[in-house]
């Protein structure tokens, strides 16, 4: 498997333990850490929707029988395995529904990842919400995970939500528009501010 690490990594933990105290204590707690990315676009896309609604763990499980049946994870390989063997690794018809109709928009060249370059991180959320399964939520995480663009904000994440709350608000909820003017000055790297939240709730790092 190959793995992909940001160019900015360390300039952007530098900017943003100069300028929040918080962050800067949060960043130092992980040095050492990084984002990494699988380099695999619809491997991503693909755990991503099989870790829908479940916990990490379960969809680990789900993710690890799918290889056990589909040993190459591919568009062609989904769209051609039979519905029913996919169901014994514990995954619904739903989710068997988005995983093909993902696999179609790859093999159907709908989603080209030599095109994602030139498109800003809202356009491309438009682009991969297209897709059933897929909404808001799943393609920022791709955004983070696999392009590895250094400004995504997910201020529907709960894991985010709870770690604002906990370092910047006495443990007291905080809504969108309220999280978001706290993150104004981690622009331009939002991603990797998140990426240190994450770690202060659940030290060993997610990959998608």
């Amino acid at each position: 498997m190959i793995k992909m690490t940001p160019e900015y990594w360390e300039q952007a933990i530098t900017e943003l333990a100069l300028h929040d105290k918080t962050m800067r204590q949060i960043i130092q707690r992980f040095d050492g850490t990084i984002l990494n990315s699988r380099g695999d676009a619809f491997t991503t896309l693909a755990r991503s929707i099989v870790g829908q609604q479940i916990s990490v763990k379960a969809a680990e499980s789900v993710w690890q029988k799918t290889l056990l049946a589909v040993p190459e994870v591919t568009p062609h390989s989904i769209i051609h395995t039979e519905q029913g063997l996919l169901r014994t690794c514990g995954l619904s018809h739903r989710k068997i529904t988005y995983l093909q109709d993902l696999a179609r928009h790859f093999m159907d060249d709908v989603l080209n990842e030599s095109s994602w370059g030139g498109l800003d991180d809202e356009e491309l959320i438009v682009q991969l919400t297209q897709v059933k399964g897929i909404g808001r939520w799943t393609a920022e995480m791709f955004l983070i995970f696999h392009m590895l663009r250094p400004d995504v904000l997910p201020l529907d994440d709960i894991g985010l939500q709870r770690a604002i709350s906990q370092h910047y608000n006495d443990k007291q909820p905080m809504d969108r528009k309220a999280i978001h003017e706290l993150a104004i000055p981690w622009q331009p790297w939002r991603s990797v501010a998140t990426w240190f939240l994450w770690r202060s709730l659940d030290p060993l790092p997610v990959e998608y």
